[in-house]
């Protein structure tokens, strides 16, 4: 998504016609990705209430409400439990009209209203807008911004937590303790406490939940609930810790961005890795909570999460919330409740708590903004960081992108003058960023996929008393295995992709299917029991630098060895210790971490992206190596990084390793430019899969026609591509096509693509054939 037009022209998809044969028996639909939806509250009460409910039917349902009406009146934002077919499903409240397609005796009625007061308005309007620019079903988007506890029809309510406090005396009552010692102790210790004390505070003493409810009858304390968020900490209470000092860039970036708190403001904090980008954010935040607003930050993964909320948390005074699918069901209610209401003043995320309502919005942040892991890659298919654009310009609120290697989209806004590129030249440490040393691996040999000269950088690096952090983008052992005597590879039964070699536990599996079948004993072609793995994975890169490196700790990081909960902080808790040793990690490694103890960065293989067919493939490959080499040289000694390549003279690597990103980055641009691709021209892209490669075929070969029949006479600007194979063909047993819209007006994307979802839900073939529309496409594959 190209943000900038959604802040300076706001589309709305044209109206999709409505499908023959879309309305139900009992009730009565209406499309619900077209125009804008109401955002008046009738004065009266309704005959019929217009409900999104979560299924894939881009249509709203009609139904009778109850003959009460809940306190507040029916309004918007309602969520009502209604019937369904045979189930009962939880829907919302979208609009509340007087008539109907069909008469009211053929309506069903409300069962129930869960709610006192309507879902927030902010968080309603942010669905309505992602319902509508994705082309995506209405219902479903507001069930999957919703916690699960929400979707099941819970109360939207925190949990809360117990909070006993001494009472003013009483002579009568306490007279009553005489015969009571160890309520006079407990007693005695509560009026110590002015604000009281929680449950298990008193139960740590010794004391018993009995003894609180005796005190509580005899008057002598009462039983208070709070919620688990605790509420805000009084005015000039706000920094636990004082702000670090700010270099002269840092200050002047955060001065550019307070120049306009209180409008839309769209930056980009463009910093080299370890540039303070950070404290930035966290100097930008203080000024926003002491405002009494809020701020949300988002960032890319899961595993950042927990070093970003303890920076956070050790800052500031005030409640600091977590948001990210790593959470219990009552623990994301919990975070979510607490920021709808205001009581969390600081919520950190991960993609999907761009959903979260904010009582008192103050400030989006987007860290890493260029990370490809904002982009949702299934059902409802929304770019975070796009969505952070629209929500502080419908808020008027400032909007903080940082990245040390930002995308293409955000530099081209930039350009243009749509953002303020603010930048940071200069590395906290005082040294320069690690230049990358581009090593031939043609012609040498290789141990767990090191050649000579990176093992001799790493033996005097372990010898100086450092740390090395040794980069595979690959899991496993191996990237397949083969046999030397015919030949056979391991293919996988299911895709278009070789099976991976495991050793822990022994296994091939697919990364793509999850297939797993044993290691054979022989070649299942010719027998032979010369099997053989090709290429390293982490695994054997891990289990050689072990043999090289005996007396050295090797932790292996990725997605293999962190399944349990906690195990990503407990390793690199283990290597912040400062103590000689070796990472072998995967990408999760190259984002935010700050390791101040590796000064050497290894690169196995730079190749894999450099030429794949994704157009955004050689961006991600560079943005990847800048973001990993940034790991290296980030405290008092200075960094190295080593990038092993067979392709030492691509241009493209080369400028990357001696002029930098920002060279490679306008490079890029003038490519795309010329190419007529993003962010020049605006995707969409309809994805269709089958078990029968001639049933998708034959519905990609129809729908194409009909979209070029109907682009020359509506929308001419859009060109159509397709459909063909996507680059992985056959994954999962079922067969992929493509089909390509392209368009240099957004707004005739979008009618085309409102066009091409109308045409399929009405299409009986189409109903053999999963299909999906992704708009702004992130990578092709």
């Amino acid at each position: 998504m190209s943000s900038v037009l959604v802040v300076n022209q706001p589309v709305a998809a044209a109206p999709i016609p409505e499908a023959p044969g879309a309305t139900t028996a009992g009730y009565s639909s209406r499309v619900d990705a077209g125009g804008k939806l109401p955002d008046s509250i009738p004065h009266h009460s309704p005959r019929i209430l217009r409900v999104a409910l979560p299924t894939p039917l881009r249509r709203l349902f009609d139904y009778r409400p109850l003959r009460e009406p809940p306190a507040c009146g029916w309004q918007p934002g309602l969520r009502v439990r209604v019937p369904f077919g045979r189930r009962q499903m939880v829907g919302v409240v979208v609009e509340c009209i007087d008539s109907s397609d069909l008469p009211p005796d053929r309506l069903k009625p409300v069962e129930a209203c869960l709610d006192a007061t309507p879902l927030p308005e902010d968080w309603l309007w942010l669905c309505r807008f992602t319902a509508r620019y994705y082309q995506h079903s209405l219902g479903d988007t507001l069930h999957q911004a919703l916690p699960v506890l929400l979707r099941q029809g819970r109360p939207l309510a925190g949990r809360m937590r117990e909070r006993w406090q001494a009472l003013p005396p009483s002579a009568e009552a306490e007279a009553r303790l005489a015969r009571a010692p160890r309520q006079a102790e407990l007693l005695a210790m509560l009026r110590q406490h002015h604000h009281g004390l929680p449950t298990q505070a008193v139960l740590a003493q010794s004391f018993s939940r009995e003894q609180l409810l005796a005190l509580v009858d005899k008057g002598l304390v009462e039983r208070l609930l709070d919620p688990l968020t605790a509420a805000e900490t009084g005015a000039g209470r706000l920094l636990a810790e004082p702000a670090l000092p700010l270099n002269r860039e840092q200050a002047q970036a955060l001065a550019t961005v307070h120049e306009r708190l209180e409008a839309f403001h769209p930056c980009l904090l463009h910093g080299v890795t370890g540039s303070g980008k950070t404290e930035v954010y966290l100097q930008l935040i203080e000024a926003v909570v002491a405002r009494d607003r809020q701020a949300l930050l988002l960032v890319p993964e899961i595993g950042l999460t927990p070093q970003t909320l303890a920076r956070f948390r050790q800052r500031f005074r005030v409640p600091v919330v977590a948001l990210h699918s790593g959470l219990t069901d009552h623990e994301r209610l919990d975070a979510w409740e607490a920021a709808a209401s205001g009581r969390a003043p600081i919520i950190i995320g991960t993609r999907s708590a761009i959903f979260t309502p904010l009582a008192r919005p103050g400030v989006i942040i987007v860290d890493e903004e260029h990370d490809g892991s904002f982009k949702q890659q299934e059902g409802l298919r929304y770019h975070a960081r796009d969505l952070a654009v629209t929500r502080a310009k419908h808020h008027a609120i400032p909007l903080l992108l940082g990245s040390a290697t930002p995308s293409l989209e955000s530099l081209y806004h930039a350009e243009r003058g749509n953002y303020r590129h603010l930048r940071l030249t200069r590395r906290a440490s005082r040294h320069a960023p690690a230049r990358l040393e581009l090593i031939d691996l043609r012609g040498r040999p290789r141990q767990g996929g090191l050649i000579p000269p990176a093992i001799e950088a790493i033996r005097e690096t372990l010898a100086a008393g450092h740390q090395v952090l040794i980069f595979i983008n690959r899991r496993g052992f191996a990237p397949t295995l083969a046999c030397h005597a015919c030949g056979w590879l391991a293919d996988c039964d299911h895709c278009d992709a070789r099976m991976t070699l495991h050793r822990q536990p022994p296994m091939l599996a697919c990364h793509h299917c999850d297939k797993r079948r044993p290691v054979p004993d022989a070649c299942p072609s010719c027998g032979s029991a010369d099997l053989r793995p090709l290429g390293s994975g982490t695994e054997r890169t891990e289990e050689t630098l072990a043999a090289l490196f005996p007396k050295v700790p090797v932790h292996r990081i990725d997605r293999d060895s962190t399944r349990r909960r906690d195990a990503f902080e407990h390793m690199l808790g283990q290597v912040r210790r400062g103590e000689p040793c070796l990472l072998v990690g995967t990408q999760m490694l190259a984002k935010g971490h700050h390791l101040p103890h590796v000064t050497l960065v290894v690169v196995v293989n730079a190749d894999g992206g450099l030429y794949a067919s994704d157009f955004r493939a050689l961006e991600h490959s560079a943005q990847l190596l800048i973001q990993v080499a940034g790991r290296a040289g980030r405290a008092s000694h200075p960094g190295r990084v080593l990038v092993q390549t067979l392709h030492t003279d691509d241009p493209h690597l080369r400028m990357l390793a001696q002029q930098g990103y920002d060279t490679l980055a306008e490079q890029l641009l003038a490519e795309r430019r010329a190419a007529a691709l993003p962010p020049y021209r605006f995707l969409a892209l309809l994805r269709l899969e089958s078990p029968k490669e001639e049933a998708a075929s034959a519905l990609g070969g129809e729908a194409a026609a009909m979209l070029r029949h109907w682009v020359a006479a509506h929308a001419p600007d859009v060109s159509c591509l397709g459909p063909v194979p996507a680059p992985m063909e056959r994954r999962q047993n079922r067969y992929h096509l493509q089909l390509m819209l392209s368009s240099a007006r957004r707004s005739q994307l979008h009618a085309a693509c409102a066009q091409l979802t109308a045409w399929l839900e009405a299409s009986p073939e189409a109903r053999r054939v999963r299909w999906s529309l992704d708009v702004d496409p992130q990578t092709l594959a």
